[in-house]
This record gives C-alpha cells, structure tokens and sequence, in this order.
C-alpha cells in the first residue's frame, strides 16, 4: 500500500491556518500508522505471524487474509503453524505463501501446514534492511509532499489577504516543525525494525 500523500482539498476550502495545520497533522499521522502497517509484515529471524498480515489468498474467488480463513499459531521461536477452517484451501494457502517474497516453505500433513522460519543469512538481512529503507523513504517523501500542501494553502490565504505576512510566517515554520517530528518518527520506527532484522539469534 501507498503511504497517503495525495493532496485531498481545495485550497479555497481552508478558512484558516489552524485548519490547514489540523489537516496536515492528520494526514502525517496518517503516514506514520500507514508505515508501521508496512513494516509489520516485513519478516525477521524470528517466527511472526504478522508476516501473513499483507498475504491474500484466493478464497472461493476472493482475495482474504489468512487470518480470516485459518488460524495462525507460533508454537516455538521458529515455527508457525496455520490451521485452515476448510481443509480444501490448504494448497491455496500454501501456493499464496510460495509465490509472495518471504523466502518460506510451507509443508502439511493434509490438516495443518506448518511453515519452519529458517534464521535469516546475512544477505538476506541486507536485502530486507534495503527494502525497509525504500519503503521509509517512501512515507519521509509521503509526509514532505503533506508539507508542500499545507504551505501551498498557507500562500493561498496570505494571497486571498485571509492572514497576514506575520500569520504566514508563523504557519509555515510551525508546518516545518510539525513534518521534522513526523520524520523523526519514521526514521525511529524504521530503525526500531532494522535493529530487529538485523539482531542474529
């Protein structure tokens, strides 16, 4: 999923900068719970079921979470068991887990499939570590852009004279700080992440 940066009004629709900053906070907090989705399902050494969180699959012609045709266990460190509710789906399962990109290998005895989570090499780290890098900077890019709105509603209403020079200088340096503490929240969670991924058990 795309982090939210698509500018959502009108310029003419703010009567203020207080709402023009509400709307961004509120974009930028967007692009924060956004990030931490994305991340979640970006696999470490260790056995999570969280993995499974972005993984469809083809239930009766329709793409569903795992989570909601099967349950999902993890017995020990390195295990994850998942128990579908209909025993037909498990080769459908087992081929959505094949042909996404975490690097697992289901196997089932014909009622469960369990899917052993092998430690991660050092390439494999490395390659994780860039995609995680590639998606933060995607939500930095996300929340600039909500930046670049927001000042761009901001010089609207100094032009239309709804505030003055004073009110504008003030908004977009509050904007400014506003998206700094939004970034040093994405690059905190992000490494929060790579610290995972890259911890060798």
């Amino acid at each position: 999923m795309k982090p939210e940066s698509q500018p959502s009004t009108s310029g003419s629709a703010f009567q203020s900068v207080r709402e023009i900053e509400q709307h961004a906070r509120t974009r930028m907090d967007k692009v924060l719970t956004d990030l931490q989705s994305a991340i979640s399902n970006i696999r470490t050494g260790r056995a999570s079921v969280a993995v499974f969180d972005a993984l469809r699959v083809d239930y009766y012609g329709t793409p569903t979470p795992i989570n909601q045709v099967a349950n999902l266990h993890v017995p020990e460190p390195s295990l994850i068991t998942i128990q579908p509710w209909d025993a037909s789906q498990i080769p459908v399962i087992e081929k959505a887990i094949r042909n996404s990109d975490l690097g697992l290998n289901p196997a089932n005895d014909g009622k469960i499939i369990r899917i052993p989570v092998p430690p991660l090499t050092e390439d494999r780290r490395k390659e994780i570590v860039k995609r995680l890098q590639h998606v933060t900077e995607e939500h930095r890019v996300a929340a600039r852009n909500i930046r670049r709105d927001a000042n761009d509603h901001v010089k609207k209403l100094l032009k239309e004279k709804l505030i003055s020079e004073d009110d504008e200088r003030k908004s977009l340096d509050d904007v400014q700080k506003m998206t700094d503490g939004h970034i040093a929240k994405i690059d905190e969670t992000s490494k929060a992440k790579e610290k995972e991924i890259l911890n060798v058990k």
